[in-house]
């Protein structure tokens, strides 16, 4: 988990976990985010700065500026290598759950990071509270059983993921903040 403290105007880092960068592909917004793997039992989230009453994303072009800005503030990402979360099917799948195959890579990728941002915005109250239907379905998807999902587990993942797109397209983000 990064910690952030606001120090004469300018935010200092310190990082427990490792660092790394993700180029995060979707409709309408796009771009590399930086990611702190958790150490222990910390979770995982995605980096976030004190904004004006609330945490922003830095979103960059490419991971050089990603690197450099971690390098700025005496941090260094544990990989140079820039992974992609591709949206792309998620969107394709949300679009009509009921006719299409679940895209089980996709949904579980993609549920995973919705997860770790809002931790990172500190905004868990943006996603559906999640319960033992949840873990089953997680489960199931973890198994690629998805095609065995009931009801129940198919409505809790698509209200989950419908909240996650939508935390993703509207969060906070600091364009431009090398």
């Amino acid at each position: 988990m990064a910690m952030i403290e606001e120090a004469d105007g300018f935010a200092t880092v310190r990082a427990r976990g490792r660092l790394y960068a993700y180029r995060v592909r979707g409709r309408g917004r796009a771009g590399v985010v930086l990611w702190t793997g958790g150490r222990g039992d910390d979770p995982d989230q995605v980096f976030t700065v004190p904004g004006q009453g609330h945490r922003a994303v830095p979103v960059f072009v490419t991971g050089r500026q990603a690197r450099g800005y971690a390098r700025r503030r005496g941090l260094r990402l544990a990989d140079t290598a820039v992974d992609t979360l591709e949206l792309a099917r998620l969107w394709h799948w949300l679009d009509d759950p009921v006719g299409r195959k679940v895209p089980p890579g996709a949904v579980l990728n993609a549920w995973n990071f919705f997860e770790d941002l809002a931790r990172g915005l500190d905004a868990a109250h943006r996603l559906p509270e999640q319960g033992a239907v949840h873990n089953s379905a997680y489960e199931k998807l973890f198994g690629n059983e998805s095609a065995t999902w009931d009801p129940g587990e198919r409505h809790a993942v698509l209200e989950l993921l419908t909240a996650g797109a939508d935390l993703w397209h509207t969060c906070p983000v600091i364009g431009k903040p090398w």
